[in-house]
Parts: structure tokens; C-alpha cells; sequence
């Protein structure tokens, strides 16, 4: 079986990568993402975003 058959949670959609400055601050600890400020929606820096990615991941 592969980890698909125990995790079946869609990705989550994600903001599209900004191509420089001004970046979105990470809702979490307000750093600067890699995404743009002018996304609406949460945006996390890439240290929250790999910590809620182990947080929420599968324990299969």
C-alpha cells in the first residue's frame, strides 16, 4: 500500500510564489513569506509551514 491509501487529504492550495519584494508576513510569526503581500488568504514562512505540515502530517 502506498502512504496515498492511509493520508487521502488534498494539498491544500497554496499562493502563488512571489518574484520579489514586498513579501506577505507569515501569520504565525509575522517573518516574510516567499509568497506576495498582495495575496489574500494565510500565508505561512517556510519554518510554519514545515511545522504544520509534521503537525497535521499522517501517523500511519
Amino acid at each position: 500500500m502506498s502512504d496515498e491509501d492511509y493520508c487521502s487529504i488534498a494539498e491544500a492550495a497554496r499562493p502563488p510564489k512571489a518574484d520579489g519584494p514586498p513579501y506577505a508576513d507569515c501569520v504565525l510569526c509575522r517573518e516574510p513569506t516567499e509568497y506576495p503581500e498582495s495575496y489574500k488568504g494565510i500565508t505561512l514562512c517556510p519554518v510554519c509551514e514545515w511545522q504544520e505540515a509534521q503537525r497535521t502530517a499522517c501517523s500511519g
